[in-house]
This record gives structure tokens, sequence and C-alpha cells, in this order.
């Protein structure tokens, strides 16, 4: 592994160095939560509307960094006697300039890769094809943004031959950046399609951006049947000396595609290539996998691959998990499944995972061999061990040889085996107990029989919470605010039914301000869970005072009498001070002090002198819809009159929040000091609901398939009457798993294989049938009650009523399944 040095660093970057002490870089971060080798990183401090990378400078010293790149240099360099500072006007270009001056030291082939899909898996494709005759290093994940390019090229070394990085874009200018770090030989584009269209004009001008990643290749590989793509190419005058290499169904090219035959779980393409016939078999079906493969072909045969090899590790294409999935597991255990892959990057992101489950003191990995890594073996395990040291990993477990034949070099509780097999053979369920376990394998390893063991076995029907769509939803609502505007997450009503401390661990990762519950149980399950941001009661009850202390937790304060209670549990508990949180009625006429009541609040305040105001808040009864506009209006000017009168009559700093989810998109000039958001999170938006993503999948199974011949009956009370032969599947739903029972007889409708299948007969407790005449489908298939196409929206309103009460409804024996892209 290359290492520079601070003073190297900061010439390339065109800086200025302050304090010039020794030191040498081997990591680069831009994310201060990331921290894992402290003494050789450096850390840029990146700046953005809602996050400044220099507020993090002092946490990562006194974690042991001391080598920063900065755009402002901090008040006092006496805090910092060890560390160095490379100033630069801007810390993400200059990010950019060093990577591309790392990119410039290597010779062997770069290939990038861009286009609207399935960039990941083409990459992660080409990976398996090539395991066995070169060494290549590729990007990590999806890391293909404008910092994810440069951190992706950072990783090539002296031990690869070969480099594989994906390139994305959202906005035009963008690429032209990429290009410049990535400089890429061979290119590879995907497709194109509607990802990111909004800021593009046409789709034309959406393709000549992404074109100038391959600007001087000397090789390009499409499919020129994708008609836009093939003309836009061969109008670009930068593309006049690059080699086309292509691939059509339709006419003639480099790889001439002559049929593709596809069975029940596998595809069989022939193609014409230089003259000859040639052919593979993918375990896939599907048309996007086709797509992909054929691309992945197309390059191994560019790279003089012989077919019978192609063939052969075609035959056994592994899927591309694209996700990290968290689930329920034995003995009160979390298990983290991230197995589709094994290197030091991908590790380095799911430790980080791991460690944000504060509901576990003990944290266990079990990691196989990482193959293709390109490193010498000693020196890989012996970084791989000190990541698990600085991760605090409790306990390791390894499986593979080499990680066998180097286990010397954990000093941790550990046990290692020579494969899985041997592993299961040694397995006990009360091995394992009251842990957050991490699955890390490369695919050979087949770690899925591992979690197969470790997963608590619950029936088919799962609610899967997309955490990535979650995170994109929170950032969707901090855009609406001001830098300084604090943020309130409500997680009541286990977290509107998608959980407990796995959606409050997100939220403090991403440090939200304040959590906000329902009742002080739900927040002493949270503590206990090792969540540490302030969380605020909304409906705190006298007989939980004194836990709510204990617990640090902050009440909601609607009555005067309260106001004296809690001060006296204050008092019992020998506290000088503890917040609370004053709720004013604004004309929701819930909970609250009313405007007459404003100069009595006022005074029983001052009289309780073991309670400071936190906050003043009110809640708004119908922001969401246009036609409460003009009472929504009084409503904000009726809490600027009430607070504004509170805060007066108080030496301190007191926040103010009235903004819900519906607010902060529609009345952002409303946000005061704070908001607090709410539906929104998981996905519903009042004003456009493209800007927010789907969080909530319920997914079921079908259990059975049978024909019911006409003029029969199905279910309970004979009320599903069939007219003809009907294929009816039979789905483990019911009411006892929230599927709300109007739903029954035609009114619902599940997806089936892309298909809508009407519910028929009643809805029974544990079970459901749906009528699937005319559909594909066989038992095992999916089911879709709500998701990506078919919205908890859209069920809402077959019900007539909320979002809110589908989605709170899903009982808690359905198991919830947490995943991050």
């Amino acid at each position: 592994m290359l290492i520079y040095t601070i003073a190297e660093i900061a010439k390339i970057v065109k800086g200025k160095l302050i304090q010039n002490q020794p030191g040498n870089v081997k990591y680069l971060l831009t994310d201060s939560r990331l921290v894992a080798s402290p003494s050789d990183t450096l850390f840029f401090a990146l700046v953005s509307k809602r996050r400044n990378g220099h507020d993090f400078i002092q946490e990562l010293y006194k974690k042991g960094v001391c080598n920063f790149v900065v755009s402002e240099l901090p008040e006092s360099f006496d805090k910092y006697p060890l560390a160095n500072f490379v100033l630069v006007p801007d810390t993400l270009v200059a990010l950019q300039q060093l990577c591309t001056f790392h990119r410039r030291k290597f010779h062997y082939p770069v290939v990038g890769i861009t286009g609207s899909n399935g960039k990941t898996i083409v990459k992660e494709w080409i990976f398996q094809v090539l395991e066995g005759a070169k060494r290549m290093v590729r990007s990590p994940k999806s890391y293909n943004s404008q910092i994810g390019v440069p951190l992706s090229v950072w990783l090539l070394d002296t031990d690869y031959d070969l480099a594989v990085i994906e390139a994305g874009i959202s906005q035009k200018g963008e690429m032209e950046k990429l290009h410049e770090i990535i400089v890429p030989e061979v290119g590879i584009f995907t497709n194109i399609g509607p990802a990111h269209q909004e800021n593009f004009s046409s789709y034309d001008e959406k393709i000549d951006e992404k074109l100038k990643l391959f600007r001087n290749c000397k090789i390009l590989i499409y499919c020129k049947d994708q008609q836009e793509i093939d003309k836009r190419i061969k109008a670009d005058a930068d593309l006049k000396n690059t080699r086309l290499f292509t691939w059509s169904q339709k006419e003639k090219a480099d790889l001439s595609i002559k049929s593709i035959n596809t069975g029940d779980t596998f595809t069989e393409i022939k193609a014409v290539f230089e003259g000859e016939v040639v052919d593979i078999t993918i375990p896939f079906t599907d048309k996007g996998s086709i797509e992909n493969a054929i691309n992945v072909w197309a390059f191994a045969l560019y790279f003089r691959l012989q077919n019978n090899f192609i063939r052969e590790k075609m035959k056994v294409l592994a899927p591309v998990a694209m996700r990290l999935e968290m689930k329920h597991g034995i003995n009160h255990c979390t298990i983290i499944n991230d197995s589709y892959n094994s290197d030091l990057i991908s590790l380095g992101i799911a430790l980080d995972f791991l460690n944000q489950q504060r509901q576990h003191v003990k944290h266990t990995l079990i990691l196989s061999d990482i193959l293709q890594s390109g490193r010498e073996e000693r020196e890989l395990y012996a970084e791989v061990s000190e990541l698990l040291r600085m991760k605090k990993i409790s306990r390791f477990i390894g499986i593979g040889k080499a990680l066998s034949k180097n286990q010397d070099l954990f000093k941790m509780d550990k046990e290692f085996f020579e494969d899985t097999h041997e592993f299961l053979l040694h397995f006990a369920n009360d091995h394992f107990k009251d842990e957050a376990i991490l699955l890390k394998g490369s695919r050979s390893f087949e770690f899925e029989r591992i979690s197969h063991v470790l997963e608590q076995k619950a029936h088919r029907t799962a609610l899967e919470i997309n955490l990535n769509a979650m995170v994109h939803n929170l950032n969707y609502f901090r855009s609406k605010l001001k830098p300084e505007t604090k943020m309130t997450v409500m997680v009541k009503a286990f977290s509107y039914g998608s959980g407990s401390y796995e959606i409050a661990n997100m939220l403090q990762y991403q440090r939200v301000d304040y959590l906000a519950v329902a009742f002080a149980d739900e927040g002493i399950s949270l503590r206990d869970a090792g969540i540490t941001v302030p969380i605020l009661v909304m409906n705190p009850e006298v007989t939980s005072y004194d836990l709510m202390i204990d617990y640090k937790l902050e009440p909601q304060i609607y009555g005067f009498t309260a106001i004296k209670e809690f001060n006296e549990a204050v008092v019992r508990k020998g506290l000088d001070s503890f917040p609370i949180h004053v709720k004013l009625d604004t004309g929701m006429h819930r909970l609250g002090f009313m405007e007459e009541e404003i100069d009595k609040l006022i005074e029983s305040l001052k009289l309780a002198k073991n309670v400071h105001v936190q906050s003043i808040f009110s809640h708004l009864a119908g922001a969401d819809e246009e036609k409460h506009d003009e009472f929504t209006r009084s409503q904000i000017a009726c809490f600027d009159r009430m607070s504004s009168k509170i805060m007066k009559a108080f030496d301190y700093t007191i926040i103010r929040h009235i903004l819900n989810s519906a607010g902060i998109e529609r009345f952002p000039e409303a946000q005061f000091d704070m908001v607090r958001l709410g539906i929104g999170i998981y996905g519903i938006s009042a004003v456009d609901q493209t800007k927010v993503r789907n969080v909530s999948t319920l997914r079921s199974t079908i259990s059975q398939i049978k024909t019911v011949p006409g003029g029969e009956t199905v279910g309970y009370g004979r009320k599903g009457k069939t007219t003809r032969d009907t294929k009816i599947a039979i789905v483990p739903i019911g009411y006892a798993d929230g599927l709300n029972r109007k739903l029954s007889n035609g009114v619902g409708k599940f997806l089936v294989n892309g298909k809508f299948a009407p519910l028929i007969g009643n809805i029974c407790m544990d079970l459901c049938m749906i009528d699937i005449t005319g559909i594909e489908a066989e038992e095992g298939d999916d089911v879709i009650v709500f998701g990506e196409t078919y919205t908890i929206t859209d069920v809402a309103s077959l019900l007539g009523t909320i979002p809110y009460e589908i989605l709170t409804g899903v009982s808690s024996r359905v198991k919830r399944v947490y995943y991050q892209e």
C-alpha cells in the first residue's frame, strides 16, 4: 500500500501546511463516524448545506486522528499540539485533486462504468468472472459519487492488474470531474433510464453528460440496440478515436446475440463473436440480469478470455446482494447479514453498521477468508485484526484456511474453522445469546447457511424497512431547514410500526437532535438499548416521573398540576434543574395551555425552581391540506405571540417548535428553532411524493395454489363466490398480522409477479386468499401487500383512512427485516 507524508499531500493539493508534525497517510476519511485507524488517517472536513466537517475535528483528534484537510482553521492550535492542518479553499476539490494524483501512479487498465442501472452488478460480476485470471480492485458497494469515486480510486495499489470504478451523476457538470479522477482506458455504458431525469432537459442531454466519462477511452462497450445511446456515441467528437465494442440482438455487432432461451431458473444465450458461435448459461431469467450478463460477457471477450473459461464462470454467477440485512436472531440476538462479498472496505462499512447496534453490549464478527485482495496474506490479516480492535469487536469467528493459519494475529476472544461446514458441525444454539452478530463472507463460503441457523424462525410474512430510504427522507426534510434549525424525529408507537431501537440507532447515528416517544416506557426501552440522544416524552404520566428523571427522559408539560408535581419529583431526586417541554394549545384543542392562561403559566414556571423550560411547542391541526392554510397561519401567529411572551419572562434560551412533517414542506418560514419530523421520514409527503422514498414493504409468500370450480365459495361465511374456474393462492397473512378485514372480498389486492391479484373471500385470522387466475405464479412466490409501486397510501385510500393507521397496525408478530443498500 502506498503511503504519503502529510507534506507531500499538502503539495499535491496546493494547500498550506500548518504545524508540520511527522505524519504518514494510508487512509482517507470524510465521515467522522467511520474512523478505523486514526494514526495514519487523513480527514477531509467537507462542508455541505447541513453538515460542516470542521465541527467534528475536536472529536476526531480525541480519537487519535492528527491529519486534517480544512478550509477554515480552528480557533486555537493549543488544543491540537500533535495535529497537522492542510488549509485549502475547498476540501472536496482537495480530495479529488489528491486522488487524481494517486490515479496517475498506476498504468494497468482502469475500467469506468456508468449508466442508469446495473453499474454495481456489472462491476461485481466482472469481479466474479475474472477470479483466477486477474487481480482486480473495485469500487466498494456503490461508491460512485463526487465523494465516492475519489475514495474508490484511492484503493488503487501496486498489487492489482485491473481496476473497475463506477461513476454516477445526478446533474450536469459532475461527470467531467469524475473523468479527471478515473481516466478510464475501458468504458462500459450499461443503459439509460429515468433516474435523475429531473435535472436534465432530455435523455440526449443526460447521455451526453455520461459520455464525458469515456473521453479518450481506448474501448467503449455498450448495446447498440439502445438507439439513443448509439446515436449520441456516434455523434460525439470526443469518441472519434475510441474503439466501439458493441453487442446487439437486432443487427450485426462485435457480439451478435442470436438467441436467448429462458428456462425456469436459467437462461441460455448464443451469439457470434469473431465468426464463431459462442454461448453462455446464466442462473437468472429476468431481463435486467440478462442485459448485465451480456455486458460482462462482452467485457471478458474483449479481454481475450477463452469462452470456455467465461462459460464456466457465468454458469455460477452469484446474485449481488445490494443490501445489508438486519434481522432478529435466536436467543435475543441481532443478525446482520452482509455476506455477498468480503473485502477490507466493505468490512469497514459493515462494522460501522454493527457498532450502531447499541442494544447489545457484545458484538461478534463471523468472517471468511478475504479472497482476491491482491495483498500479502500476513499483512492483510494484521490489518483486519487492527480494524477489529479499533471497532471494539467482542468476539471473532474466522472461517477459512488463511484466517486459521493467521489466527495468532487476533488478540481477542476467538474461534477458527477451516470452512463453513466445520463451523456448522460445531454449532450450538446456546453459543450465541444477546449479542449483535455480523456475517461477512465471500460468496464461495455460503454464509447463507450460517444465517439460516442463526435467524429467529418466524412465519414468512415480513415488514421490510429500507434504512437508506429513511436516511434519504431525513435528508430531504433537512434540506428544507436552515443549518441552525434543530430536528426532533418521532419514534413513538414502535416508530410508527417500523421498529424501536433499530430506527433509533440509525437516527442517533445520523445525529438528530431529539427523539420523541409517546410514553415513558418507550423511552426507557431506548435508553436500555444504548440510545443517548435526548428523548422527549409526549404523554408522561405522574406515576412515571421518577423513572423519567432516572433515565433522563424529558416530559411534555401541558397542565398546571403537572408543573408542580414534576418539580416535586425533581426535588425528591436531589437535582437543581431538569428540562421540561411546555405544550401550548393554539387551536388543535387537544393538550396544552390556552392563550388566556399564559400569565398564570409564567407564574407557575417561575415558582417551579427546579425545572427549566427546554422548549415551547404546539401542534398544527391541518398543515397538510391547503383548505386549512388560513387556520394554520393563524395557529403559527398565535404560537409566536404566546411563546414570545413566555420567553421574555426568562433570562435563558428556550427552543421553539411547531412544524410537523407537512409543516416543514409547506410552511418553512415558521421553522423557529426546531421542527418535529414524523410520518415524513417513513416516506409520506404532503407536497410531492416523488421527493421521498418508500421505506416499508409488507411482503408475504404463496403457501398453496389450488383451482376452485365455478359456482363454489371461498372462506368464512362463504362470502367469496367463484363465477368461473378460479385459481386461488393462500397467503399466510391475516387480521392478526394487521391486515384490515375490510379489504376482504375484492376490496383489497396484492401484487404477485408484477400483477394485481384481488382478495377473494373474508380475510382470516392468519391467512387470506387471492385470485391469481391468469397470473404466472408458483408456491413460494413473493406477494406484496404494499411497497414501492403499490404503496401504503394506495392501501389507505381503499379503506378511507390514513397511512399512519396502516403502518402502525402491522402486528408485532410480523418480523421486521431492516436493510441498508
